[in-house]
């Protein structure tokens, strides 16, 4: 299963598989030959302007085919399912993914709408999808300066998002009576997914892992052609879905056993580790506020608007390596006496002029950030990232990373990743020296309770 995960935290829900920040020949070739079921492709679309969005994705689907060519008669794959995976509060460029991926990589006889993350409280029901119970067009999500939307019905939403081209009244729905785990309900589900032709888009209800359980399976039979031709879907999902399309054994290590890959120095002793928070939405204002009341952590501001400015004016380089080794410098203090410094951007969006200005600036705010983290990485012993474009940065520029292994999944819905040996297979050539088996753990923007970082931060220190 190929997951274009169009930011760092899809993986969510799952364990022990690769996550690909470049598509190369030889990166694809290493991932396709993984023993995992799952290969997910950190595309980092959300990050992008809707045309640089549709290269992004080209240029993926367009390494594939000759990469899934040479893993099929190499034996390394049989068949292969196509899973773009987005924002389950909705936030992300839909349509615009499927549509190229149907493009490039089809014809496919339906697309799949299931934006259900069970274990962060977002379900759907009758159509409609709810964050905790409450229609998500209620929440902040829904107002993103990016991704905002006005409807928690999906097939409006698909309208709404699509500009009109997908009709609501075209938009099929599969409910939740449909994917009980019964001998009846598996059989009519078999037979409605069947005769489904011409790329038609469907809603999958789930508000329970059995739906997502029963619905996969009568996929998986379906795509396998073991009665019938093999038939070809498309999925637009959140992370739940993963768990119903794709068979997993038990996470191998448990929470205790992850966090006791913390890196350790030449005297035995856990090595400090480092937070950053590039996330602005309220929920990580909340997180942020209470991981800093804790005395053992100490913040370093990354303040929005003066980096703004500097970006604005004369000399900006220059200006902004200044504002990065003052950061640094106050990171090391804090380090130098034990406590466990936050890297993080001041509070609240700054107003931009325009969208492409507001993702510059997002972007320009990552890299700084993942620049000073870079420089601390090998004394490390262990990193968190709050933000999914915070994270995709730290990863793939900051550290220079072609992939990252998945290990699990620390605390619900918060996956640890390690950095793998140096010159294991789609090493990138601009990788930071020092940091083999660094656990890197990515928090989403829109995942957790206030005291969420707190309780991470506590385990990874060596706490419960």
């Amino acid at each position: 299963m190929i997951v274009f995960d169009d930011d760092p935290t899809g993986s969510q829900t799952v364990h022990s598989a690769p996550l690909l920040l470049r598509w190369d020949a030889s990166t694809l070739a290493a991932g396709l030959r993984h023993p995992s079921p799952l290969l997910f492709l950190l595309a980092n679309t959300r990050a992008l302007d809707p045309e640089a969005a549709r290269r992004r994705v080209i240029e993926i689907c367009q390494a594939l085919v000759p990469a899934l060519a040479e893993a099929r008669e190499a034996g390394a794959i049989d068949r292969w399912l196509v899973v773009s995976r987005g924002d389950s509060t909705l936030r992300g460029h839909f349509p615009l993914e499927v549509e190229v991926i149907e493009q490039e990589l089809g014809p496919f006889e339906a697309t799949f709408l299931a934006p259900a993350f069970l274990e962060g409280g977002r379900t759907t029901v009758g159509g409609v999808h709810r964050l905790d119970g409450v229609p998500v067009h209620q929440s902040p999500f829904a107002r993103d300066s990016l991704f905002g939307y006005g409807s928690s019905d999906l097939a409006a939403w698909a309208q709404e998002k699509s500009g009109g081209r997908i009709g609501a009244a075209a938009v099929q729905h599969l409910a939740l009576a449909e994917l009980e785990p019964t001998v009846a309900a598996q059989g009519a589900l078999r037979q409605r997914l069947e005769a489904l032709a011409g790329n038609p888009l469907l809603v999958v209800d789930a508000e329970r892992p059995a739906h997502l359980a029963a619905f996969g399976a009568v996929v998986r039979e379906l795509v396998a052609g073991s009665q019938n031709p093999p038939r070809r879907f498309l999925f637009q999902s959140a992370a739940s879905l993963l768990n119903g399309l794709v068979t997993l054994p038990p996470q191998p290590l448990d929470a205790q056993g992850l966090a006791a890959l913390c890196r350790r120095g030449p005297d035995g002793r856990r090595r400090p580790g480092l937070v950053l928070v590039g996330s602005h939405v309220p929920l990580a204002d909340a997180q942020l506020a209470t991981l800093l009341a804790e005395p053992g952590c100490g913040g370093v501001e990354v303040p929005v608007a003066r980096v703004h400015r500097v970006l604005e004016g004369p000399l900006p380089d220059k200006l902004l390596a200044s504002l990065e080794q003052e950061w640094l410098e106050r990171l090391r203090n804090l380090l130098a006496v034990g406590r466990t410094p936050v890297l993080h951007t001041s509070r609240g969006e700054l107003l931009c002029r325009h969208a492409a200005e507001r993702r510059a600036l997002g972007q320009a705010l990552a890299a700084a950030m993942a620049r000073v983290a870079a420089r601390l990485a090998p004394e490390l012993g262990y990193l968190i990232s709050k933000g999914g474009i915070t994270s995709h940065t730290l990863l793939a520029e900051g550290l220079g990373l072609a992939w990252v292994e998945l290990q699990g999944q620390l605390q619900p819905g918060l996956s640890l990743l390690l950095v793998p040996a140096a010159g294991s297979s789609g090493t990138a050539p601009a990788r930071l020296q020092g940091i083999e088996a660094l656990p890197l753990v990515t928090v989403p923007g829109n995942l957790g309770e206030a005291d969420t970082l707190v309780r991470l931060w506590q385990r990874l220190e060596g706490g419960a």
